[in-house]
């Protein structure tokens, strides 16, 4: 298998995975670089994953579709462009020969949902759209803080060496928030020099893993006692449990230049 990340407008991604004749795409926003992509690979397009409806998502789906007859799956409780084969928690999708398990992460949208492959060629994967990003997660739309904090603790669940490929090349924005909130977190500081050095020569920072996420990601690390420590710092009362401590790192995330 291989898998790759074709960049998209200013700082998305679309995933690609294929083996070599036939692909999946994940939250394709747009068409015509998908398949020249895939004419250039002479690849066959199987398989369409969507994690949620927002438009640099999906707006893609309708015409990939048309050319290729792909199949598309998707939440099942957004609006996704029709028809599609609709999924959520506990169901178990196959593409590519594999199997997908479907987790619902809300927060970001209301019926937000990842999809997890324990073994693709060895190692765990999970495309968790913009649920989970690399020392960031999600705006919060139309979810909770509280459904945020459960999404992102199913998804730190998951074996460390998963493979995380969510959507946007946020990372450096995120890590410079990150090491405001956690300054002496030296894994953190190391971290962050190796992905100016990628983005430097224009490569991707992703796919992170899980473990690196629960090193780096302040949003994962709302229990450690720098983090709460910061987050009351900067609003008052806000350490107190895990939840105000994510609502109020999201708050400042949002404001923060």
């Amino acid at each position: 298998m291989t898998l790759f990340p074709l960049p998209a407008f200013s700082d998305n991604y679309i995933w690609v995975l294929h083996d070599g004749q036939r692909a999946l795409v994940v939250d394709p926003g747009e068409s015509d670089e998908v398949l020249a992509w895939l004419a250039d690979q002479r690849l066959d397009l199987d398989t369409i994953l969507i994690t949620h409806h927002h438009a640099d998502h999906t707006g893609g789906v309708g015409a990939l579709r048309r050319a290729t007859g792909a199949r598309v799956i998707g939440p099942a409780d957004e609006p996704m462009p029709e028809p599609l084969l609709r999924v959520g928690e506990a169901d178990t999708v196959s593409a590519l020969g594999l199997d997908w398990s479907v987790i619902r992460v809300p927060g970001h949208t209301a019926g937000h949902i990842a999809y997890f492959c324990p073994d693709v060629d060895g190692q765990p994967l999970v495309f968790c759209g913009d649920t989970l990003f690399s020392a960031g997660c999600g705006r919060l739309f139309e979810g909770t803080p509280a459904q945020m904090l459960d999404s992102l603790t199913r998804l730190a669940q998951l074996p460390g060496t998963t493979r995380v490929c969510c959507t946007h090349e946020y990372t450096l924005s995120n890590l410079r928030f990150a090491l405001a909130v956690e300054p002496g977190n030296t894994e953190l500081t190391q971290h962050a020099a190796h992905c100016a050095q990628l983005r430097a020569g224009n490569l991707p920072t992703l796919p992170s893993s899980i473990w690196l996420e629960k090193q780096i990601n302040p949003f994962l690390r709302t229990h450690v006692p720098a983090v709460a420590q910061a987050a009351g710092a900067h609003e008052p009362g806000a350490g107190s449990d895990t939840v105000s401590v994510l609502a109020t790192l999201r708050e400042w995330k949002n404001n923060f230049k």
